[in-house]
């Protein structure tokens, strides 16, 4: 077998301007200096995260007296004078709203003397750490940050995330935290841990606006016991449709079962931006199988998914287009069923319907095709199948889409032509569709194997063949927004 390691941490996470992290203050002495009304605004914060706050605003006391009055009033400590370098000892971490700029060095001086971490209201240049913009389900807590570029940006995504975001998910939220010393107790297996809590998503995120109650409990904890009655340590395959290109043609389902992989086999044609919506935890591996060039064994493929899925890993089989769609998929379901091996198929959006979307056309056409044919330019030899019925391929009421054409192009030509296809039918030969870098040569089926030299080098070629894509001939560069849209 073909020796694949997961592809490096690197390249799975791009890089990041800060690391975001979640403090936990409660309890902890948190040190704030000024008396503005930026300081205001952090020290209630602070507060709300049940921090022991110090507030030293000297001729500003008032400002702040609201806060020592509230509920956690008790914990809000305001200071009658100017901050002081023992102060910071002990402090978790030390914020200050300071407009001179001997007066901010110096802070910044003592606390990094002091080991504290230390934020420097609207001056990012002198900051060990920043505040989001924060979207609050508390204890789900959303932050934003642009890393000090652009706070209102970062608001205003905040404020997407709002009304996108329902607010019962708090409540969801908090029953998980209730709920999981029970699921601890039961000291599953990973995979049965996991397992519940994809089963608490999904009703989480089916009824978002409902408080969960002590049925939902029961409700869940009996499936996950019927999961464990049958659960025989085995994984399971999920094969996945990655769709053309574009990740925002990816599907939901598609995406849920990225989110919850252990380990993803991909091939090349999966572009980065679906893998970035995938688990970060997950391991990745590229199974490449590329056309006239260096490739994994199908057969090889098939071993590792099912020794993967044997281990009780959740192997997601991630292909482009869909995976029913001169995808192999069919050899690789038999293997699992081989092995015992549950096995589930996420369709996705193919190849064809998304090159025919770019070129803002119809696969079909009432008055010009009324049949649609899916046929592959490359058998198991690599050339032209042999048993293409050619009588099919030259109707002239009929879109055909011949995927991996590019080397086989010429002799389909001359095999349909002479089966009665009329050499002036529109082809449209199409690379990389949906994608940044997509593109495309119009021409007729005469003329269009010769015209293949005008695309990249590398890269499946796919063809549309047919009346309904006359349209592309006319168009020498069809709009750009199209593929945009």
């Amino acid at each position: 077998m073909t020796d694949r390691q997961p592809e490096s941490t690197a390249a799975r996470i791009e890089p990041l301007a800060t690391l975001p992290l979640f403090h936990k203050l409660d309890g902890r002495k948190v040190v704030l200096a000024g008396g503005t009304e930026g300081a205001l605004w952090k020290a209630e914060l602070l507060a709300a995260t049940g921090a022991e706050l110090h507030v030293f605003a000297a001729g500003e006391e008032a400002l702040f007296a609201g806060l020592a009055q509230g509920e956690i009033g008790h914990r809000v400590h305001i200071h009658s004078r100017a901050w002081q370098a023992d102060d910071l000892t002990d402090a978790a971490i030390a914020v200050a709203d300071l407009d001179d700029a001997d007066a901010v060095r110096a802070f910044v001086a003592a606390a990094r003397q002091a080991g504290v971490p230390v934020n420097i209201v609207d001056k990012p240049e002198h900051c060990d750490f920043a505040f989001g913009a924060l979207v609050n389900r508390s204890p789900l807590i959303i932050a934003i940050s642009t890393d000090g570029a652009a706070p209102v940006f970062g608001q205003a995504i905040r404020t997407k995330i709002e009304a996108l975001l329902p607010p019962g998910l708090k409540n969801w939220a908090q029953a998980a935290a209730d709920w999981r010393p029970a699921v601890q107790a039961r000291e599953l297996p990973f995979a049965l841990r996991r397992a519940f809590w994809e089963l608490f998503a999904g009703k989480a995120m089916a009824e978002p606006e409902r408080v969960p109650n002590r049925d939902d409990e029961a409700e869940l904890f009996a499936k996950l016991s019927r999961i464990e009655a049958t659960h025989d340590g085995k994984g399971r395959v999920t094969l996945v449709g990655a769709g053309p290109g574009d990740p925002e043609l990816l599907t939901l389902k598609a995406i849920r079962a990225l989110q919850s992989a252990d380990i993803i086999l991909y091939d090349d044609l999966v572009s980065p931006g679906v893998l970035e919506l995938a688990r970060r935890e997950a391991k990745r591996m590229l199974v490449g199988k590329t056309g006239y060039g260096p490739s994994v064994k199908q057969g090889d493929i098939n071993a590792l998914i099912v020794s993967l899925a044997v281990q009780g890993k959740h192997v997601v089989r991630l292909k482009g287009g869909d995976p029913g769609i001169f995808g192999r998929a069919g050899e690789e379901i038999e293997a699992c069923h081989a092995a015992g091996i549950p096995v589930a198929i996420v369709p996705g959006i193919s190849a064809a319907q998304g090159a025919a979307a770019s070129l803002g056309l119809s696969l079909t056409h009432r008055d010009h095709a009324r049949r649609l044919q899916f046929v592959t330019g490359h058998s198991r030899k690599g050339d032209l199948p042999e048993d293409l019925d050619w009588r099919a391929m030259a109707d002239p009421a009929a879109s055909t889409v011949i995927y991996m054409a590019r080397a086989t192009l010429p002799g389909f030509r001359e095999r349909a032509i002479a089966a009665g296809l009329d050499p002036q039918t529109p082809a449209v030969a199409v690379l990389a569709a949906t994608r940044p870098d997509e593109k495309r040569v119009a021409a007729t089926i005469a003329d269009l194997p010769e015209r293949l030299g005008e695309l990249p080098a590398s890269g499946p070629v796919l063809v549309l063949l047919g009346h309904a894509f006359g349209p592309a001939l006319s168009a020498a560069n069809p709009a750009e927004d199209r593929r945009r849209a």
